[in-house]
């Protein structure tokens, strides 16, 4: 099952509506003040996941008693963030996909927090990813092959996620490595690469690695 979870971070709205329509996922998920985007939308979520604490009155209630979406609401005193705690959600419904809007922008925190979720999902199985109008963003712990065709934005950055990443070797970039160990402080390494062949891989033996595809604003 598919899920797109919606957050309450900076939504370029165009890209997001366009983003959703293309990947016509099985469920949405609305964290706290995702639900306002929803709400402007019309967009009809089967789960609605915070503490709603920033959301703006009246939007919750249009969603309370609604059939087909269920309404989690979280003490404003906890562990996770509204987030997380939708993430999770989502893969107690047998999420095999989860790909997150408004995960970014906004507070850094809340950013860096839902980049750790992209390594939970891999704990649990799930494929996941964050998306904006900028940015494509995912985790991997095995080899990946980039087609040409299909990258999201021009550049690629790779990031040690966790610990060191061993054995990283790059082929069909513009900035090629060969069974280099990458750690966090290789900060501007692997940053802004580029794709120079029809197909790029990258492989490694050990460790997560975080990726991103991105564009200029």
């Amino acid at each position: 099952m598919r899920v797109g979870l919606i957050s309450g971070g900076n939504i370029q709205s165009d890209f997001a509506l366009s983003f959703l329509e293309e990947q016509k996922y099985d469920r949405i998920i609305a964290a706290d003040r995702g639900l306002h985007f929803c709400y402007k939308h019309g967009i009809v979520p089967q789960a609605v996941v915070g503490d709603f604490d920033s959301m703006p009155q009246g939007i919750l209630e249009e969603y309370e008693g609604r059939p087909g979406t269920v309404v989690h609401r979280l003490s404003p005193r906890k562990d996770d963030s509204d987030t997380q705690s939708a993430f999770h959600i989502a893969v107690e419904m047998g999420a095999s996909e989860i790909g997150i809007l408004g995960g970014t922008g906004g507070r850094l925190d809340h950013t860096l927090a839902n980049v750790e979720l992209l390594a939970c999902g891999l704990s649990a199985g799930v494929h996941s990813y964050m998306a904006d109008a900028w940015n494509y963003i995912w985790a991997s712990q095995r080899p990946v092959r980039l087609r040409r065709s299909m990258q999201k934005g021009k550049y690629v950055s790779l990031f040690a996620l966790g610990g060191p990443v061993e054995g990283l070797t790059l082929k069909g970039f513009s900035y090629p490595l060969d069974h280099y160990r990458l750690t966090s402080r290789d900060c501007g390494l692997t940053v802004s690469n580029e794709i120079v062949e029809e197909e790029a891989v990258i492989t490694f033996t050990k460790g997560c690695l975080l990726l991103i595809m991105s564009r200029d604003c």
